[in-house]
């Protein structure tokens, strides 16, 4: 069969991309009613959201933000990085994970990822470890946690803050535990391409009483209102403690947090069925490696990604890549690691850092996964990358 990028029929007459959020006529419906409330932001909602998202995972606080990014921000603030420290993260991540490191005045460090899993290599670290080393950020990657128990361990006996990245692992598990309860501080995105979607918005999860009230102050311009006692002042009296931002979330946001909520696990659930049907139509497909999972986890399966063997193909992976797109399968690549981007070699990080990563980003491709796919959706898939790549195998 003659590919659609050669002037042949696509598998698909409309294009598939490789996310999408999933809004019902309830999301919908609890939006207006905040709308039409005296609240729209500041509000009720917001304290509900954050309670709803606490008790799933199991937590004592929880803080929305109006973006993940901004939630990783406070994360390293709460975390007290500044000018001089290092921190210690991915480079198979969004740019987030280390820019809220620079936002910081800090020093992202990358480490070198695990050959099966993709997640930062846990091994790795204490050598990579400074005096200056005041923080790991480790990203669960597609949905998979990272290996929780032995980064906890580490930073436990070095005096670090751990801040895992779990945007894309709502709902995972890690050794019989939800991701939430694994770090110090573990953070949620809300964008809508993940599990549940407040349009954008992000939240940091945590048990301590101290990283909560900092993060509360961080998002609100450093100024509170809590535990003032001025004889001289009245009731309007507030304080600006610290140089904090404008990160908050609105009520719109956080209502449409808390009914996407009531469909996290049917959500979940659906991820999984798709991403075990690519696993066994794949396992026997030359040229391909299938996503590796833990045996003690259980992914949130945000992306499932495909390694290609590239030395068994005709052509490079961009050439597959625009062929699938255009049989309107929206692939993707997640992620160019964060210091190959202008910006970071400016700082003067260079290639050769981490040289797993670098391998890897040249072999992978992102299969779409989302919760709203139907049954022929993701047999289209499988149909697409089967025809292309068979069309390109030596």
């Amino acid at each position: 069969m003659e590919l659609a990028v050669n002037g042949g029929k696509p598998v698909r007459e409309s294009f598939l991309p490789y996310g999408q959020q999933i809004i019902d006529d309830r999301d919908i419906e609890h939006v207006l009613e905040t709308l039409k409330s005296p609240y729209i932001t500041q509000g009720p909602a917001i304290q509900e959201f954050e309670r709803r998202v606490a008790s799933y995972v199991g937590v004592r606080h929880a803080v929305a933000f109006c973006n993940g990014t901004a939630a990783l921000h406070a994360a390293c603030f709460a975390a007290g990085v500044g000018p001089g420290d290092e921190v210690l993260t991915t480079p198979i991540t969004f740019a987030a994970s280390a820019n809220c490191v620079l936002y910081c005045g800090g020093t992202p460090r990358f480490v070198d990822i695990d050959e099966w899993t993709y997640n930062i290599d846990a091994s790795l670290l204490e050598k990579a470890i400074t005096p200056r080393t005041k923080a790991i950020i480790p990203v669960d990657f597609t949905g998979q946690p990272a290996d929780m128990e032995r980064i906890m361990e580490i930073a436990e006996q070095r005096g670090l803050v751990v801040i895992e990245d779990a945007a894309h692992s709502l709902g995972a598990l890690y050794k019989g535990k939800k991701v939430g309860t694994l770090a110090h501080m573990t953070m949620f995105s809300f964008h809508p391409v993940k599990h549940i979607t407040t349009g954008e918005g992000g939240m940091i999860v945590t048990d301590s009483d101290e990283y909560d009230n900092k993060l509360r102050l961080f998002r609100s311009h450093g100024i509170t209102r809590e535990n003032l006692q001025r004889d001289d002042e009245g009731p309007w009296y507030y304080e600006m403690q610290a140089l904090g931002y404008n990160y908050r979330m609105t009520d719109l946001q956080a209502a449409l947090g808390v009914s996407q909520m009531d469909k996290l696990d049917t959500f979940l659930a659906r991820r999984r069925d798709i991403a075990a049907y690519y696993s066994k139509e794949f396992s026997s497909v030359a040229g391909v490696i299938i996503p590796y999972q833990l045996p003690y986890s259980d992914s949130a399966w945000h992306l499932y990604m495909l390694r290609m063997q590239m030395d068994l193909f005709t052509v490079d992976r961009k050439q597959i890549f625009n062929a699938l797109r255009a049989e309107n399968i929206g692939v993707h690549v997640h992620y160019i690691p964060v210091y190959y981007h202008p910006y970071y070699r400016e700082l003067g990080y260079a290639k050769g850092l981490c040289p797993r990563a670098e391998h890897w980003y040249e072999e992978v491709l992102t299969l779409p996964l989302f919760p709203g796919m139907t049954d022929r959706d993701v047999q289209d898939v499988v149909q697409t990358v089967k025809k292309v790549l068979d069309y390109y195998r030596k």
